[in-house]
């Protein structure tokens, strides 16, 4: 961390803040993505300051919403199946309703696609009642 140039640094360490406020509203609004916000923050904070990264995986309540992703024990069922539920809400009727060109339309479907596989890859942690 020491070694990135303080600019750099500054950057993350806004882009970090900013990506947690918004996925703390995430929690509030439907479809503002949480999880993805903040793991974007915790990647940020990870290469930008070890205070800021250490607080945000602690955290009482935001902690435990990208724990399993951090240590490899995989995403709750739940998040996973409203992940997969918002995809298909979103991109194949954004690509086929609101979008003119057919590379686009094309483009959409596919990142829908890919990311349905990458979430149906993640390991499912299994939540306790």
């Amino acid at each position: 961390m020491n070694d990135r140039h303080p600019l750099l640094r500054w950057l993350l360490i806004a882009l970090g803040l900013l990506a947690t406020g918004l996925g703390v509203v995430g929690i509030f609004v439907p479809l503002l993505p949480t999880t993805p916000l903040l793991l974007l923050a915790a990647a940020c904070f990870a290469r930008s300051s070890e205070r800021f990264h250490d607080w945000l995986v602690q955290h009482r309540h935001l902690g435990p919403i990208i724990g399993g992703y951090l240590d490899g024990s995989g995403i709750p069922l739940r998040a996973k199946r409203t992940a997969i539920a918002l995809v298909l809400l979103t991109l194949p009727p954004s690509a086929l309703l609101l979008v003119p060109a057919v590379w686009l339309k094309a483009l959409l479907i596919l990142l829908a696609a890919g990311i349905i596989w990458y979430l149906l890859r993640l390991p499912t942690r299994c939540e306790e009642p």
